[in-house]
């Protein structure tokens, strides 16, 4: 599930500390602290690097599995991957890869009758109800079940502990629809008095109101923004609308012990989510009407660089595949498996998976695809996630650990976010989940700028979903200038090269005020760094990639039966 603005709410109620944030330069995470003394990744000097070794880039692909992107837009449409073995329109799958007209990529969230889901429900509710007749009040001997068994038994005994929401959530929910309810009275009036029905809260901090109600109203609104640390260039329709859905998704869930989710897959989709190997489903519509997400994150990867529009890319010579299985909500198991099988069969080098959630009923499909991208060279980089928690104990999937073997995936980088301490007062950002088995590498992930639909606009997200796609930038840089190495050595120079920061650095735990660092919340305890990486990789000897299809791999069959 991508989780971009709204979780700030729930973190925001229940921290201990509060910050009065301060304004940093759009594309911050793109500096060095040396010379512009914010935290970011040192980028310039990476170019510079390579432009005095002379190196030359070679295209590479990346893939982006996400909500979707807007193919239009003007720092994008240039960078993005096309098929060119597919002929365009014709209804014919051309290249017999088993999608019809994939021009951009695929929508693995959608109909052949050009309808998309927007709305999944949560897994932990689709669990809980597809398993409660078989399991509820019943104790089971697990030493009697097999492996598969024995997983999806306990994956359903936490749905049941977990389904009930906390008192805590729903006081929070409480104060948000209050939030809300204030929000949108007060934006009525100002809209009226401005005479327009949609503005930037940075618009409306230089408006002067004609009338003392508007005056008040102006004021109302701005709180609530301030309060929740909202862009200040983000438009009121917007915001409202992201409240609305996040208060209406939260009360929804509060109902999931009792009321068994709507199927909106099978409403739409209509494929058999049990069986891998049903894929025949889905449509080219890459964009859809959930573009946001995605197109956050790949302008982050791969903004055209240097054209004088919006903003840089992390990386150059770069092309997009656009692949779409994240809804409003979970993810399905099964496209995400499918998405990464179709990234790595389709000459994907590089996949970012800026989502997440808590459980995983069929992980071992997904596992079964990151063991395929590892033996085919493919590095995967992923969201830590969003929810201040250690998920060294926590779950969050998809995750490296496979789900036969025990063992890491080799390929596997997880992402936590950093904030800089003049934006939230900490490196470590307040919202990042971390872990010091788990959690690989910490980047930035607050107030990021980067492209949003609409053809040509852009914004500040934040997330660990948007520092993901800064580390798959620098992977990409990495693959497209050091083409001989392989994805685990490119995993390998990445965290080696992070930049480890002491207690000089304000640091605190996610989610509370106690002081730390960033070596006790990830493996490497550093934050990433492509001049050091560049630096690295120009050092390394390449070597063969090592890694062996997985023996037991869920690949669907390529022939599969044509649904009408």
């Amino acid at each position: 599930m991508k989780k971009v603005i709204l979780f700030v709410f729930v973190l925001i109620i229940s921290a201990k500390f509060s910050f009065s944030q301060k304004t940093v330069a759009n594309g911050w995470h793109l500096l060095n602290y040396q010379q512009d003394s914010v935290y970011g990744i040192d980028l310039n000097r990476a170019y510079a690097f390579l432009l005095e070794k002379n190196k030359k880039a070679t295209p590479v692909i990346v893939a982006v599995i996400d909500s979707g992107i807007d193919t239009a837009h003007e720092d994008l449409k240039n960078i993005l991957w096309k098929n060119t073995k597919e002929i365009p329109g014709n209804g014919i799958d051309d290249d017999k890869n088993g999608y019809i007209d994939d021009i951009y990529g695929w929508n693995f969230l959608g109909n052949k009758d050009g309808r998309n889901i927007k709305k999944a429900s949560s897994e932990k509710s689709r669990i809980f109800h597809t398993y409660k007749n078989k399991y509820e009040n019943k104790e089971l001997d697990t030493n009697l079940l097999s492996k598969d068994e024995k997983y999806i038994y306990k994956t359903w005994l936490r749905s049941a502990a977990e389904i009930n929401a906390s008192t805590q959530e729903q006081a929070n929910i409480t104060y948000i629809e209050l939030a809300l309810k204030s929000l949108i009275k007060n934006d009525k009036i100002v809209r009226e008095d401005m005479g327009k029905e949609e503005y930037t809260f940075e618009e409306l901090e230089i408006y002067i109101p004609k009338t003392n109600d508007a005056k008040r109203a102006k004021v109302g609104v701005l709180q609530i923004i301030k309060l929740f640390s909202l862009d200040s260039k983000s438009k009121n329709t917007e915001v409202i609308e992201e409240i609305s859905e996040y208060v209406e998704g939260k009360k929804a869930s509060f109902e999931e012990a009792e009321k068994a989710p709507f199927d909106y897959r099978a409403d739409i989709v209509k494929d058999n989510t049990k069986d891998i190997n049903d894929k025949n489903y889905g449509n080219n519509d890459v964009m859809a009407s959930t573009p946001k997400h995605g197109t956050h994150v790949s302008g982050i990867i791969a903004a055209q660089r240097n054209n004088n529009l919006g903003m840089d890319g992390v990386a150059d010579n770069v092309k997009i595949m656009t692949i779409r299985a994240v809804p409003d909500g979970d993810e399905y198991d099964k496209d995400v498996a499918l998405a990464i099988f179709y990234a790595v069969d389709n000459g994907a080098k590089v996949i970012n998976m800026s989502f997440g959630k808590g459980f995983s009923p069929e992980k071992k499909w997904v596992d079964s695809a990151v063991q395929y991208a590892a033996s085919k060279d493919v590095i995967i980089l992923h969201a830590a996630g969003n929810d201040s928690k250690n998920i060294d104990s926590s779950e969050n999937f998809p995750n490296p650990f496979m789900y036969y073997t025990g063992k890491r995936a080799p390929n596997y980088v997880t992402v936590g976010a950093s904030s800089d301490p003049k934006i939230s007062g900490s490196l470590a950002a307040s919202f990042s989940n971390y872990g010091i088995n788990t959690v690989d590498v910490f980047a930035p992930g607050d107030k990021i700028y980067s492209t949003i639909p609409g053809g040509n606009k852009y914004g500040n997200l934040q997330g660990t979903s948007m520092a993901t796609p800064v580390v798959a930038g620098i992977a990409a840089l990495l693959r497209s200038y050091y083409p001989s190495l392989s994805a685990v050595q490119i995993k390998n120079i990445i965290e080696k090269s992070a930049t480890i920061y002491d207690n000089s650095v304000a640091t605190f735990l996610p989610g509370t005020n106690d002081k730390t660092t960033l070596s006790e919340l990830c493996r490497t305890g550093g934050l990433v760094n492509a001049y050091a990486a560049v630096q690295l990789a120009e050092k390394t000897v390449p070597e063969v990639n090592k890694v062996e299809e997985n023996k037991l791999p869920i690949k669907p069959t390529k022939k599969v039966k044509k649904k009408n």
